[in-house]
């Protein structure tokens, strides 16, 4: 198989890595996405009630090593067996989706540049900059729409462990970046030039 290139894109959570990688996917077709979110490790005793007695924004919370092992064996070109995460009862589900290796893997997630082994898998690291409040009001939306949450627990767990997570795991990360996109996706500039380069490196 042609060689397999693989993006990196981060931000903190509600920064708009979701669009950047929308953009990047229309820019070239043969291109496949994985979410770190499918590698959340199970946290089936946690409700709206006791939301903060496990802490979704340290980077124990994610199976990292399977992560490794998936992204190696697609950069490789080997298909894998990505998990599937049920986000209302925090627990991996039984199902598996397979993954193909395409000439592009696009992956996004909180963590992605934390881990070093992780890193150097990626030909472009892209971090999402987004201010906090426009960060924390698309989180509010998100996990109340998608995730059946309410609005206190939503602010309890934003207060307690996702900003301090922020500071201490992901915004240091930054300095890893090959890019920094400041409003991420709605950045129409840097969207140009990253889509030129992205369908020159896969060209």
């Amino acid at each position: 198989m042609e060689s397999v290139r693989i993006i990196g894109v981060t931000g903190g959570s509600g920064s708009g890595k979701s669009t950047v990688v929308r953009r990047i996917k229309e820019a070239v077709d043969a291109s496949v996405l994985i979410s770190q979110d499918n590698y959340y490790k199970s946290a089936p005793f946690i409700s709206n009630d006791n939301i903060t007695a496990y802490n979704f924004d340290h980077p124990d919370a994610f199976d990292m090593d399977l992560m490794v092992e998936n992204l190696a064996d697609l950069k490789s070109g080997k298909p894998i067996m990505m998990p599937q995460y049920d986000f209302v009862h925090h627990c991996r589900m039984d199902e598996m989706v397979r993954v193909e290796p395409a000439k592009l893997i696009i992956v996004d997630g909180l963590m992605i540049f934390y881990d070093k082994r992780i890193r150097d898998l990626f030909d472009l690291k892209l971090y999402v900059d987004t201010p906090p409040d426009i960060r924390f009001i698309r989180r509010l939306q998100r996990d109340i729409t998608e995730r059946g949450r309410t609005v206190e627990s939503v602010i309890r767990q934003y207060t307690d462990v996702v900003r301090p997570g922020h500071f201490s795991f992901i915004e240091p990360t930054k300095e890893y970046a090959d890019l920094i996109i400041p409003e991420g996706g709605y950045n129409e500039n840097a969207m140009q030039v990253i889509s030129t380069f992205v369908k020159t490196i896969c060209s």
